[in-house]
């Protein structure tokens, strides 16, 4: 299984966690702007999740094939 759901969750967060920040920047809205700042930080960690499973997922190919050849 790859990283390919955690990178695609991970993008969506950090977007949806910019706009709120932007948002929360021109109303003066701190909440908000915290929450968006939160949701890009969420987001960069789903994608650093998929990053590792992606590099899991090589390491786990590259054995196999060792042990094959």
């Amino acid at each position: 299984m790859d990283g390919t759901q955690e990178h695609a969750e991970g993008a969506w967060d950090k977007a949806k966690g910019t706009v709120k920040e932007g948002v929360g920047d021109v109303t003066d809205n701190e909440d908000l702007e915290t929450e968006g700042k939160s949701d890009q930080a969420k987001g960069k960690m789903k994608e650093a999740w998929g990053d590792t499973k992606d590099a899991a997922e090589k390491a786990k190919d590259a054995a196999k094939d060792a042990v094959d050849r």
